[in-house]
């Protein structure tokens, strides 16, 4: 068994499906099935079920998946280790982000931390806000970026900045004439909200609930998976939505949405680092900068 099977099957079974596994490992499509069939057979196990065309992780494949994470974590920790003895002239960092911060907020603290390391190259996924934090807790970044609070075992949350949350609608729709409206009063449109595990959603059904009421009592039109698309079904008028600030800027600015005179929820962004694992030069690094530059939005 080699690191390269591990980071393959890794890959394969977080998108089930070996073409779309082998484009992302810039590997061809053969290589991707010999390296996955080198491993059962080698082994004497089964790690995906074939159904017709597709690919399933099985029981087997799923307790192994946890185990060949861990691995495949404890050997970036022990390359980062590495990397340190030559100080942080070259090496690797590995950043997981929620798409609020990745939008806007995040950008101009990776062109710096470049701009200071030029040497260090850096890794940044984008997904949510549960995503970045399971990447923390198994190893899969070392650095995590998130809105609101998502609490992991073993990993330590610091505030970073705050986010201003508004509600905005298209500029045809009832709210946009600006009259103060209140929470109670949201059962009076469609709403368009982001997934479950977003920060956004987070800070959302937080409102809410903060003034008794639950998602299930508003009319959600539609759920979308990012900012950019429900920006664009507000805009056709589709209903309001709960949106950041920083996200929204130009799209008000432009005058295609406007913003609803309902008082701004102030949300946290936090920095996460596992308290147990291997913690780099690069990414001590990138923690001290983001301390020193503030949280300015």
């Amino acid at each position: 068994m080699t690191l390269e099977q591990l980071r393959i099957f890794v890959e394969v079974a977080a998108r089930q499906h070996v073409t779309r596994a082998a484009e992302h490992l810039n590997m061809t499509q053969s290589a991707v099935s010999a390296a996955i069939t080198a491993l059962e057979t080698r082994h004497g196990v089964t790690l995906f079920d074939r159904v017709g065309r597709s690919i399933v992780l099985n029981q087997t494949g799923q307790l192994f998946l946890k185990e060949a994470q861990q691995v495949l974590a404890s050997a970036r920790a022990a390359e980062a280790a590495l990397m340190d003895l030559s100080g942080l002239m070259h090496g690797e960092l590995s950043i997981a982000t929620s798409q609020t911060v990745a939008a806007h907020w995040l950008g101009p603290k990776l062109a710096a931390y470049r701009s200071r390391y030029p040497g260090i190259k850096l890794n940044v996924g984008i997904g949510n806000t549960a995503d970045t934090a399971d990447a923390v807790m198994n190893g899969k970044a070392e650095i995590g970026l998130i809105e609101w609070r998502e609490e992991r075992r073993g990993v330590a949350a610091r505030q970073v900045a705050i986010d201003e949350m508004i509600v905005i609608v298209g500029r045809d729709h009832p709210w946009a004439d600006g009259k103060p409206r209140r929470v109670k009063d949201f059962k009076q449109t469609s709403w368009v909200v982001r997934e479950a595990g977003s920060g956004t959603r987070h800070a959302f059904e937080s409102m809410i609930e903060a003034k008794g009421m639950t998602l299930a009592a508003l009319d959600v039109a539609l759920m979308m998976p990012a900012n950019e698309p429900i920006i664009g079904a507000v805009e056709a008028g589709l209903g309001a939505t709960l949106m950041s600030r920083s996200i929204a800027a130009p799209f008000l600015k432009s005058g295609s949405i406007a913003e609803v005179a309902v008082t701004p929820l102030p949300r946290p962004f936090f920095l996460l680092r596992h308290e147990e694992r291997y913690r780099s030069k690069a990414a001590d690094a990138f923690d001290a900068m983001i301390s020193t530059v503030g949280g300015a939005l």
